[in-house]
């Protein structure tokens, strides 16, 4: 399997927070949903993975090649698109593509202008005008307009209205159907996730706590509701984020042991956000 992104042992230490050997690989053509609660160290790893933040050991390779010492190729072949307008606001679309063009080699104008057209963006309009969904299609179409063959996404549905959110997943649908693409998407908005993504990163206070496919992870794990008293201690100790309430608990476990449930106990399957939820109420509950 030929591999677009591959991080191993990251480590980069701050005063109050630390990336702990973060590993994870990106398979060429698939999306990879990245996931974590504030804190986690998702934006860190991006910034390393950038250059923007140093790390302190660890490699990491885009297209096979060193993020630091090849990092003019790579920003040739990779786009970001943040959660805010990264260009100046008083700028018209005009200037945006006068000021890009000469940056990347494969830019392509005819692209850029038949993508914003078919983005409704309006060109005479000054780009701080624009709503948050116009923003991140502007983004999006920079990046498809110089050939990006990773576009990564830092929660770029966060604020977006239901509509504007499903025409910019389908854009990354689109843009995925090419198979030399891939997607590292960052984002709380898990459901996005469960639509699109091929496979998921979950990060938990600096460390991966799960990467593999989408579809093993959703299956991997089920919430456990019912009374205390009927739970056996042996389950109750294989539990994720045991919770105790006034009328019962919940929790989540591995699908595996659902089994060795009492049949009075009910459970269902968890969802990405379930499962981050249960894991932030474990990490309380060890700190």
């Amino acid at each position: 399997m030929e591999y677009i992104m591959k991080i191993d042992n990251l480590c980069k230490s701050y005063k109050a927070f630390s990336l702990k050997n973060v590993s994870f690989s990106l398979p060429k053509g698939y999306i990879m949903g990245f996931v974590g609660q504030n804190g986690s160290g998702k934006t860190t790893t991006i910034r390393s993975m950038l250059g923007i933040a140093n790390k302190d050991s660890g490699n990491i390779e885009l297209f096979g090649l060193d993020n630091v010492k090849d990092y003019r190729e790579i920003k040739q072949r990779i786009s970001v698109v943040f959660d805010s307008l990264c260009y100046p606001p008083h700028l018209k679309i005009k200037h945006i593509e006068s000021m890009l063009k000469s940056f990347y080699d494969k830019w392509d104008s005819e692209e850029f202008h038949r993508l914003i057209k078919k983005f409704k963006l309006h060109e005479n309009v000054k780009i701080g005008k624009f709503s948050k969904g116009m923003r991140m299609k502007l983004m999006i179409a920079v990046a498809l307009s110089h050939k990006a063959e990773l576009i990564i996404l830092d929660e770029p549905t966060s604020g977006l209205d239901p509509v504007a959110r499903d025409e910019l997943l389908d854009i990354l649908t689109e843009y995925i159907s090419d198979e030399n693409n891939s997607i590292l998407f960052s984002t709380h908005i898990t459901a996005d996730l469960e639509r699109i993504a091929d496979y998921v990163t979950v990060l938990n206070d600096g460390e991966v706590w799960y990467t593999g496919t989408k579809d093993e992870i959703m299956d991997k794990y089920v919430v456990i509701k019912g009374d205390e008293a009927d739970l056996p201690d042996e389950i109750m100790n294989k539990s994720i984020g045991y919770h105790n309430y006034r009328n019962g608990f919940e929790a989540m476990l591995e699908r595996e042991i659902v089994s060795d449930l009492p049949e009075e106990i009910e459970y269902e399957k968890a969802n990405l956000d379930d499962i981050l939820i249960y894991i932030a109420k474990e990490s309380a509950k060890n700190e």
